[in-house]
């Protein structure tokens, strides 16, 4: 069957329209088309039947108002498939790379139909033998993702969001297809889908474990790499963005993205908030030898930063090829209207945002005063959601941790490295292991902010899952395709002796204990705390710590084999989740600092093994390796504990001081025990010792003895 024919239609078959709302907005008569750029001569809006393979009508936008080109077309309903085709100089060497040849998606799309398929049509240039670059003339419609109208009718009903604070926040990392894929008990037709998110197995597991807010990778539309492609490969995390509004398609199921609404909706009936991972740093398209999806062929010399004597050339700190110009208005717009499209559109509770210095340079160099945070502090949408800043990009002065405004909060990876360091027993940790565990006062309290703007974590989806943080130390991405040598070289990793899988039941023992204390002083320590995707089930990725292109059981959860691993750890992960969520002592709005308070007594008291409170000469001591901690002293609830900490690997006597305020003090927890928490714990008393295993971590709680017992 022959294809239908194309239909030039005039210029008068398009209404002039408005320029805005940006995208495609149908309004039940028609749809208003309406996109930005600066350099442009023409646009041609281009339909497509519901194959997405042949184009059907070409119709030139007629208006054009403050460099927004719109039109108006009567009768097109909801679903309908388009793109556009964007005229304008075809000159590299001034930043500008239009080819009308090259059909573009639009950056303001809410929904795709089908995926970038690999070819060299897609590419705007073809080098001449002269070494000269000339504009390819191939069609790339076939190869190219449609855009498609959305229906914006949707009925949320009676969905609230639950607007927790920073406080009682715990983070769970996930990957939609990576959480639901291998679930045993969930629909087949579903697995793998944001469908899946919300049901009643996910849901309950979450909430039992302690969880208040399910952190996404990115499901904005995003591309598989052609190298990836070609070495039968996917870009499984999704950190390639094609379209800021649209969800990913392969996550749908049947019921499209009503689907991932349900999800939302299930979660918040929960009261499990959903933040996502956006890539506002970079798009798909790679550095200047990089396919034309979109953004390029629009207005390359607006979206893109370029160096000043090089405007052929992408300025990157992103390690993509190129970086994305926040400071220009017309894109500052667009990352601005994406967020707010997902917390209206879609009820999300906030935005962990992938290299974050990256959108806060202006134009090269990162301030505090940028465009985008004050802009995002002022919007009245985005200022009461959560917002989390990977505070670093590869490119000078990338690494801004404690940088970012009050009210944001950060990935801390101090707090990472700390704690691996400390609990593998390397010398010389003890300081920086509590200013973590404290709530990492010294990087964010000169900036006036509080312990939640911490994010606390040992393992997230970029290095070691925790299982292999215990098992592994070598990395082992052999399958990646690059002989080894991705993936991070710092990884402050402990094999317990053997690398890799064993069956040896003393190292077993010791991998499961060494999983309890770093789930456990995550989930105690000031600040927010984030778990790992299936960190709670001993996930494995068999040492590969960079498993970006790993769509496949490598990188999704095995329930069912996680559980048979360590059957006592999701439960301990739910036992101290439900002792931070009950107790202010772990949920504090201020730094431990040692300071006097309420009943002139300090805030904590840090402990020596010998009966005694550290002093400078013990903090400089690079042998210590274990520590206690006195904390609750001046909690609203009254609360407080004793923690007792051993990174050795020899036991320690340790004793309690005569003077130590509080108690008697019953065991609560113990990472020895294979179960990790204890029912009927041991007394311990001030002026009293206690055994302090090696690789152990023990929390006592205060036994109230009747009014009065403070001193």
């Amino acid at each position: 069957m022959r294809p239908p024919a194309l239909t030039r239609s005039p210029l008068s078959s398009l209404d002039d329209g408005a320029p805005f709302p940006l995208g495609a907005s149908f309004d039940g008569r028609g749809v208003n088309f309406a996109l930005f750029s600066a350099h442009a001569t023409a646009v041609e809006l281009c339909l497509f039947d519901p194959s997405g393979q042949h184009e059907t009508r070409r119709l030139k936008l007629p208006g054009r108002t403050d460099q927004v080109w719109h039109g108006y077309l009567r009768g097109i309903l909801p679903g309908q498939l388009y793109g556009y085709r964007v005229d304008g100089p075809y000159e590299p060497d001034e930043g500008h790379r239009f080819n009308r040849q090259k059909l573009l998606v639009d950056p303001y799309a809410r929904q795709f139909a089908g995926r970038v398929h690999w070819h060299d049509a897609l590419f705007d240039y073809r080098p001449s033998r002269s070494g000269a670059v000339r504009p390819d003339g191939r069609d790339s419609a076939p190869y190219v993702p449609k855009s498609v109208v959305e229906d914006p009718a949707h009925h949320w009903g009676e969905d609230r969001p639950p607007r927790r604070p920073w406080r009682d926040t715990v983070i769970y990392e996930a990957h939609v297809k990576g959480l639901t894929q291998l679930h045993p008990r969930l629909p087949p037709a579903i697995r793998g889908t944001y469908d899946a998110l919300g049901h009643p197995e996910v849901v309950e597991h979450l909430a039992k474990i302690g969880v208040t807010a399910v952190e996404l990778l990115p499901i904005h539309a995003f591309v598989d790499d052609r190298f990836l492609v070609d070495k039968g490969l996917k870009n499984y995390w999704g950190y390639s963005t094609l379209g800021y509004f649209a969800p990913e398609p392969r996550y749908l199921s049947a019921d499209g993205v009503l689907g991932l609404k349900a999800a939302i909706s299930a979660l918040h009936e929960a009261g499990i908030e959903v933040i996502l991972d956006v890539v506002y740093n970079h798009t798909a398209e790679g550095n200047h030898l990089g396919p034309t999806l979109s953004f390029r062929g629009i207005d390359n010399r607006t979206y893109y930063k370029h160096p000043p004597a090089q405007p052929e050339a992408y300025w990157d700190v992103t390690g993509t090829g190129n970086t994305l110009d926040v400071s220009h208005p017309r894109v500052l717009r667009m990352v601005l209207d994406s967020m707010r499209h997902w917390v209206e559109a879609y009820h999300v509770d906030g935005f962990r945002l992938d290299l974050a210095t990256a959108l806060a340079r202006e134009p090269f160099d990162f301030t505090e005063r940028a465009g985008f945070l004050q802009a995002v502090a002022q919007d009245p949408i985005l200022s009461r959601v959560k917002i989390i800043a990977e505070p670093w990009d590869v490119g000078d002065a990338g690494y801004r941790l404690g940088s970012f405004p009050p009210g944001w909060s950060e990935w801390n990876d101090r707090f990472r490295d700390s704690v691996r360091s400390f609990w593998r027993g390397d010398g010389g940790r003890l300081p920086s292991f509590v200013q973590g565990l404290a709530g990492s006062r010294e990087i964010f309290g000169p900036g006036g902010r509080q312990p939640t703007a911490s994010v606390n974590y040992v393992a997230s989806h970029d290095g070691y899952t925790l299982a292999d943080l215990v098992s592994y130390e070598q990395k082992h991405n052999l399958a990646n395709g690059e002989n080894n040598h991705d993936g991070h070289q710092h990884n402050l990793s402990w094999n317990c002796g053997v690398e890799g899988p064993t069956g040896n039941p003393r190292i077993l023992s010791l991998r499961a204990r060494q999983k309890r204390n770093l789930i456990a002083t995550t989930l105690l320590s000031i600040g927010v705390p984030m778990i790992l995707m299936g960190d709670e089930l001993s996930r494995s990725q068999s040492g590969n710590n960079n498993a970006y292109c790993q769509d496949n059981p490598l990188s999704w959860l095995d329930w069912e084999a996680g559980l048979a691993a360590d059957p006592d750890l999701p439960a301990f992960v739910g036992a101290v989740a439900a002792i931070r969520r009950r107790f202010d002592a772990f949920r504090r709005d201020s730094f431990l600092d040692g300071a006097h308070g309420r009943h002139a007594l300090k805030d904590v008291y840090w402990l020596a093994p010998e009966g005694r409170e550290l002093d400078h000469e013990d903090w400089a001591d690079g042998e210590r390796r274990a520590v206690g901690a006195q904390l609750g002293n001046d909690c609203k609830d009254g609360q407080r504990f004793l923690l007792l900490m051993n990174a050795g690997r020899n036991r320690v006597e340790f004793s309690l001081p005569n003077s130590l305020p509080g108690g008697p003090w019953v065991e609560m927890l113990n990472t020895a025990v294979a179960e990790g928490t204890v029912e009927h714990g041991r007394t311990i008393r001030a002026g009293e010792a206690i055994d302090l295993q090696p690789h152990a971590l023990l929390l006592f709680r205060e036994r109230a003895e009747g009014p009065g017992r403070r001193r």
